[in-house]
């Protein structure tokens, strides 16, 4: 399945404040950088702490002793402070920016005697390094030390999820154009990361009780409050924008040896392999605590690499468990539209003497601009209180579904709310939920977001009915030549239970026009976009179609789809009629079943002639199918035409049947399709992450080409996942057959280490697609009667075959995130380069959201 991030969201929010990109100044700030020394080595300092003085707003040094701290208004002195060295404070000059440079002198108070160390720079290494000693223990004891150390654990757990612009100034705050917005202004906070101006624009808030069995391993999560920020459906999916933050904002769990965070997969600290890619030193050791603790700090040994950098703090008692950790990211990290992040982890010592995770906190900072201009902030805080280890839990707790909602958690009021919150929150936060309302019955902002719609979604709200997609329009081909079309489908607001979709086309050329008219009934009374989907549908098209083109979230007759290469002249005129049942559970298994007349009529440079020589202008067949789909744990954004899987490392299980029925509604074939699938996205820590999709399928009956398995391809100049990128439509066909499509993306993980590639920050993909399948005897029109010839191009050659004992197989390299959003790949097609009119070669884009 296509993969990409739904950027609906943050286009919504865009527009909150009415078309933001007009620009946003910076308030006077106080902006200062430079680098920390050792007054007698000259070595650079890594982790020196630096905070403007009376405030909480700090830095540490990277690992090259450079740092850079800002925060709003005046500020007048900076200190830097050292393990080991004495204090230096620094006068500043107010609302300016500038360098100071400083010289840390060690304190003979605290150190014995002082090494100084001539000539080059001692060199970093794990052997004989007692950071690196420290950290293989920790590493060694984290079984002991984590949740399933335990037999049975019971907790609640309360969840805040708040989303707020960033770098909002005075002067942007006062444009002419927020007039009508001025309430959401009210009140600002600030945040640690670079002390920024924030502006709440959305939260959601989680109340919920986890249990937690070992033998058999076993979770259940039993939500008893939830609220969030509710947009309006016509522009948002609520609940796809909250599996999204989900995905986004985890749980963070630094026993883990992969963290997910923003969508990327960070490597832990004490992850197994964690000594080959950072580097550990000892910073402190807080003598004042029972039990001692050891502050370590980390940063990676390639600052571009996807790790984190800071400190955790571990107990220097035999058991090594982790009471703290603050995580960020170096500012040279290959990750996307992320200014800054910071994850703070805080344990408490439990009642059977280890340490429990009472909070965690993620904030990132988001913007187009790496340093200024107004962004976005994500901050998700999560507190855990009641812990209760090794008591008897009910077998009958983990019956049923992992996830339960129990009934009126969203009904919840604000007393029950303010005396079941785990943790406080500020009152400015509280506001958001008042604001949007307020904010969505203005005129102003309603006429805004139906241009945002239509720009963006592709569709006009006119109300109980809306107009497009756009994209639509306009499209051309050889056969239609210019092809025009306009349609639509009613909303919610005409009916819940009943939907209406329509479209009518006119091709220039052909002087033929093409229609589509579909009734959908919504058996569970909700949206039929909306999941679990529970409806019947019956439906009539008439329109043209590219055999072998199979599309994922984009329409076939996508303007942009109309450029092609090669020779691209045949096209079906299909007649069908479809009548279809969708039943979907809450565990994400659903079921599909279907009836389908088709018929269809060759068109262009595709003709249909038996062993008679003799042209058929029509074949028509009947069709009942079943598909079952199985996607545990899938989340997903549900958009205004499709549904937008959000990427995981959960698998994805297909099998469809088809059954032909000859004689039923005028069918001519009897036959059998059975065709499965899986999915999956396998996470590999800094090598990356790979995409692969292994696919089968079967027909039983004797049949002629255009019902066979005619294999996806593709002719235009867009990079397709699914497809054939240097395959010609209709050039292969089979009967049975297995594929397997792998697509790596190694996240930058040899272009960060080449200086002058690392700072464009570059990211490598390689694919590799393989075919192997054939025709049996029956089903080939060259060993066998009553069937139709394989199409051939004007000068006689074959344009169609069936595979022979090579698989045919296609590979890419590719650089992506060029200007953040760009994929570009080198094709090689590696054999069958003999047929007609293909190539070995060839280059391919595709557009690409991603952090």
């Amino acid at each position: 399945m296509k993969r990409q991030h739904p950027i609906s969201f943050y286009i919504y929010i865009l527009f909150i404040l009415n078309f933001i990109w007009v620009g946003g100044a910076f308030a006077q700030r106080t902006i200062v950088s430079g680098t920390v020394r050792d007054a007698v080595t000259k070595e650079t300092l890594p982790y020196v702490s630096v905070i403007f003085t009376g405030t909480r707003i700090g830095t540490q040094t990277d690992a090259d002793g450079k740092y850079t701290i800002s925060a709003p208004g005046a500020q007048t002195t900076l200190s830097f402070n050292y393990i080991g060295y004495n204090q230096v404070v620094r006068n500043l000059v107010s609302s300016a920016t500038q360098q100071i440079d400083v010289l840390l002198r060690p304190d003979s108070k605290v150190l014995d005697d002082v090494v100084i160390v001539a000539g080059k720079k001692v060199r970093y290494r794990n052997k004989d390094n007692p950071a690196v000693e420290l950290i293989r223990q920790v590493i060694a004891h984290k079984d002991d030390n984590r949740i399933k150390s335990y037999n049975k654990v019971s907790y609640r757990e309360y969840e805040k999820m708040l989303f707020s612009m960033s770098n909002v100034s005075e002067k942007f705050k006062n444009k002419k154009i927020f007039r009508n917005y001025q309430f959401l202004f009210q009140e600002q906070d600030s945040t640690l990361i670079g002390g920024k101006n924030l502006l709440p624009v959305y939260i959601q808030e989680k109340l919920a009780d986890n249990y937690f069995s070992q033998n058999p391993e076993q979770k259940k999560t039993v939500v008893v409050a939830e609220k969030q920020v509710n947009f309006d459906s016509k522009y948002i999916d609520n609940k796809g924008l909250k599996s999204y933050f989900s995905r986004m904002y985890q749980d963070i769990d630094i026993y883990k040896n992969n963290i997910s965070v923003i969508s990327n997969e960070f490597l832990s600290p004490i992850a197994d392999g964690a000594p080959t890619f950072y580097k550990f030193f000892i910073t402190d050791t807080l003598k004042n605590q029972k039990p001692e603790v050891i502050e370590l700090s980390f940063t990676p040994r390639n600052t571009t690499d996807m790790l984190f950098e800071g400190r955790i703090y571990v107990t220097n008692d035999g058991h090594y468990a982790v009471t703290g950790a603050t995580l960020g990211v170096n500012k040279n990290i290959n990750l996307n539209f992320v200014r800054a992040m910071k994850i703070d982890l805080n344990f408490e010592k439990n009642t059977q003497g280890k340490y429990s995770l009472s909070k965690s906190n993620l904030l990132a900072d988001f913007g187009l601009s790496k340093n200024k201009g107004l962004g976005f902030t994500g901050e998700r805080t999560v507190t855990f209180k009641d812990y209760k280890f090794d008591t008897a839990v009910p077998d009958t707790v983990f019956q049923g579904k992992s996830l339960v909602v129990v009934a009126g958690a969203d009904k919840r009021d604000e007393f029950y709310w303010q005396n079941h919150r785990l943790d406080s929150i500020p009152s400015n936060q509280l506001k958001i939920y008042h604001n949007i309302d307020t904010l969505q019955n203005l005129p102003s902002f309603k006429r805004t977001m139906k241009i945002v719609t239509l720009l963006f979604a592709g569709y006009q709200n006119l109300g109980p009915y809306e107009i497009g997609p756009v994209n639509t329009f306009y499209s051309f081909n050889n056969v239609e030549g210019l092809r025009l079309r306009l349609g639509g489908r009613t909303t919610p607001e005409l009916s819940k239970r009943y939907y209406f979709e329509n479209y009518a086309a006119y091709g220039i050329k052909d002087e033929k026009w093409k229609f589509f008219l579909s009734g959908t009934y919504s058996i569970n009374n909700k949206s039929i976009y909306e999941f679990p989907q529970n409806y019947i549908r019956a439906s009539f098209q008439r329109d043209t179609k590219i055999p072998g083109q199979e599309l994922q979230f984009v329409q076939e007759d996508n303007f942009l789809l109309s450029f092609k290469r090669g020779v691209n002249d045949m096209l079906l005129y299909n007649d069908f009629y479809r009548l279809d049942y969708v039943k979907e559970y809450e565990n994400h298994f659903s079921y599909a079943m279907g009836f389908k007349k088709w018929s269809q009529t060759p068109a262009g440079g595709l003709f249909y002639q038996n062993d008679n020589n003799d042209f058929v202008n029509r074949v028509t067949t009947s069709e009942l199918s079943l598909q079952l789909r199985y996607a545990p744990n899938e989340k997903f954004y549900q958009g205004k035409i499709y549904r937008v899987p959000i990427p995981d490392r959960y698998p994805v299980f297909t099998f469809r049947y088809t059954a032909g029925l000859k004689g039923l509604f005028g069918g001519e074939y009897n036959y059998h399709n059975l065709m499965g699938s899986i999915d999956k996205r396998f996470y590999l820590s800094q090598l990356g992450y790979s995409d692969v999709t292994v696919e089968g399928g079967y027909i039983a009956g004797k049949v002629p080409f255009p019902l066979l398995d005619i294999h996806r391809a593709n002719q235009t100049y867009a990079y397709q996942l699914n497809s054939y990128n240097l395959m010609n439509f209709l050039e292969f066909v089979s009967d049975h057959y297995v594929s397997i499509n792998i697509d790596h993306n190694f996240n930058g993980f040899f272009f960060n280490k080449i200086p002058l590639l690392k700072k464009l920050k570059l990211r490598e993909a390689v694919s590799f697609k393989a075919l192997y399948g054939g025709l049996r005897d029956e089903n080939n029109p060259g060993l066998s009667t009553g069937l139709y010839k394989f199409p051939v191009y004007e000068n006689g050659a074959n344009r169609t075959y069936a595979l022979s004992n090579d698989p045919y197989m296609e590979g890419s390299v590719g650089v992506g995130n060029i200007f953040k959003i760009l994929r570009v790949d080198v094709v090689k097609r590696f054999n069958y380069l003999n047929h007609p009119e293909v190539s070995e070669w060839g280059i391919r884009a595709r557009v690409k959201f991603d952090f």
